[in-house]
């Protein structure tokens, strides 16, 4: 993927609410896997790669993240290469019983994304040892 790959998402209704309670004005929002390939993981194990995904809402973008997610919601939304090899067209956010999903074309990618805010520096070794792992 290259820096003028577009990719477009569709957040429904209560998806879109759930971000927003979570975010302030003129926040940024990644979409970043949660498999511990990443500053913002928590999360880690070879069962968790590329099948978890989380929202991260930042007060600025990460330039790790070039790839624009042109959305329903006017949000400013990005993610990365790393993303990519794990998603395929037409994305939709979805929630259910206050889950979000998200899919493709292809189907249900993540049937439990999750919403995590703060900079890189917010995970500690603490969170690391502790966090989730299979």
């Amino acid at each position: 993927m290259s820096q003028t790959t577009v990719v477009s998402m569709k957040l429904k209704d209560e998806a879109l609410h759930q971000l927003q309670a979570r975010m302030q004005p003129g926040q940024v929002v990644l979409l970043a896997l949660n498999d511990g390939s990443n500053a913002y993981s928590k999360m880690g194990g070879t069962c968790t790669i590329g099948a978890n995904f989380q929202f991260v809402i930042l007060p600025e973008r990460d330039p790790a993240y070039q790839i624009k997610i042109e959305n329903n919601a006017g949000l400013d939304l990005w993610t990365s290469d790393a993303e990519m090899v794990f998603l395929g067209s037409q994305l939709v956010v979805n929630a259910r019983n206050a889950t979000l999903s998200l899919s493709d074309d292809s189907g249900v990618i993540d049937g439990a994304v999750t919403i995590a805010t703060g900079h890189p520096a917010a995970v500690s070794a603490t969170d690391l040892r502790t966090g989730k792992t299979c």
